[in-house]
């Protein structure tokens, strides 16, 4: 959208989000067994496969991790758990962000699994988690 000069979001959230389809942070592979919802190493490099070519896997369109956040970016929350197979992106691209000056904030929880806030719901770190984002949405679109 910023790159076409199209108008961007107030704010963005992302919950349990892939940054980086390359699979180079190392917890791709420290916590692959810890999260029961994680692909094993065959099924991950077929989905970054079926989600773009690999001579394009450090595309920032790919991969958000390697993009550029100098200008025109939203403030983001991105949250996730700390058993995430997922969690070293989320680490990055809090760091490109914060780098690049973009109001950001890392919301994460502990013993928690991918998309944790759907997959168990009523658990009290998905209730924080929904709170935290609706807090940040109302501060961020004015509400």
């Amino acid at each position: 959208m910023r790159d076409r000069g199209l108008g961007m979001p107030a704010a963005i959230v992302l919950v349990s989000p892939w940054l980086d389809v390359t699979a180079s942070g190392d917890t791709e592979t420290t916590l692959r067994t810890a999260d029961p919802n994680a692909l094993d190493e065959r099924h991950a490099r077929q989905a970054a496969a079926a989600y773009a070519a690999l001579e394009h896997h450090k595309d920032p369109y790919a991969s958000p991790v390697y993009g550029d956040y100098a200008t025109g970016f939203p403030p983001t929350l991105i949250q996730g758990g700390l058993k995430e197979v997922l969690l070293s992106g989320f680490v990055r691209m809090y760091q490109a962000l914060d780098t690049a000056g973009v109001t950001v904030k890392l919301d994460l929880y502990e013993g928690m699994i991918h998309n944790f806030p759907d997959r168990i719901p009523d658990a009290p770190e998905a209730i924080a988690a929904r709170q935290k984002m609706r807090a940040f949405l109302h501060q961020h679109l004015g509400l």
